[in-house]
């Protein structure tokens, strides 16, 4: 019998939706899920964000309500359709939907937050697809699963991060399994709950091109990107502590990085990439950057 909320096939063969989908990181962005800021503010949950207060860094709402909308304007100019989250006054951290769900290339997938104040999380995102009719392929029970660790890489292939935090091996094993089960490849990597997510300090930015630190991942990591021929602009440590790799790919080579990550916006025009630069630094301050504050509605096929 079919399941009344999730499109998930338990044998596999899942079918592709035709427009809530999306087959890599790369191919150009249609629609995107934005998290609301009304009431966003900084917490000491995150590394990033204590190294922010410790600095002596103060988040001004004034500033990132100018930011968050210089960041809209980007989407408007390259076309891009935006939707909102509702916002909670109980979820101070509901700006980073990128975590909340996961678009899939079967449908957007319900995640679980791993911590406390996150975990209500899933009531705006679960509301926002049923009231915009886009059918879910399935919801995240076996543990913490959080979105900035899960990338559709390219086509056929997913590659997520965990640290057994935000997200956890028993999470992992359950999406894997599904993942797997559809005919497609599933790569995992874990690493140090430091980094928070693995898209602090790595993005695909076009097809067959990733930025990476070196410096804060396995050489694992590196020689399987390298085996299916993706090549790699290394960006330094430094700008990882400043969410500067956290970067959008919007498709047909162009790329939404944070003005401060000069060094990758740099090297990305140096790659032939067109770049959209905003000012996004009370927010990567408080530990995430415009990919933490995205979810991918709809990509077209690479």
């Amino acid at each position: 019998m079919q399941d009344p909320f999730f499109r998930r096939n338990e044998q596999g063969a899942t079918s592709r939706l035709d427009y809530w989908s999306m087959d890599s990181e790369y191919g150009e962005l249609q629609d995107v899920l934005i998290g609301p800021m009304e009431h966003y503010s900084w917490q000491k949950g995150n590394a990033m964000s204590r190294r922010s207060i410790r600095l002596g860094r103060e988040f001004d709402k004034h500033i990132a309500q100018q930011q968050y909308q210089e960041m809209l304007d980007v989407y408007q100019h390259c076309g891009v359709k935006t939707h909102f989250l509702k916002a909670d006054e109980n979820l101070p951290y509901q700006i980073y939907a990128r975590d909340s769900s996961v678009l899939t290339p079967w449908g957007p997938m319900i995640t679980q937050m791993y911590s406390p104040w996150r975990r209500g999380e899933w009531v705006a995102v679960s509301k926002f697809y049923q009231e915009n009719n886009i059918p879910v392929y399935e919801a995240v029970t076996a543990g913490a699963f959080e979105g900035g660790d899960f990338m559709v890489l390219e086509p056929g292939v997913i590659l997520c991060g965990y640290t057994d935090e935000r997200t956890s091996e028993a999470g992992l094993k359950q999406v894997r399994s599904w993942v797997e089960k559809e005919g497609w490849e599933f790569k995992s990597y874990q690493f140090d709950p430091y980094f928070l997510h693995l898209d602090v300090k790595f993005a695909m930015l076009s097809e067959k091109l990733a930025a990476v630190c070196t410096q804060a991942v396995e050489d694992e990591l590196l020689d399987w990107l390298k085996s299916r021929g993706i090549d790699i602009i290394d960006i330094s440590y430094r700008s990882v502590l400043e969410l500067g790799v956290n970067v959008v790919a919007l498709g047909n080579d162009r790329v939404l990085i944070p003005q401060a990550s000069t060094e990758l916006v740099g090297k990305a025009k140096a790659h032939g990439l067109e770049v959209y630069q905003p000012d996004m630094s009370m927010f990567t301050s408080g530990g995430g950057g415009v990919h933490c504050m995205c979810q991918p509605l709809s990509r077209k096929d690479a």
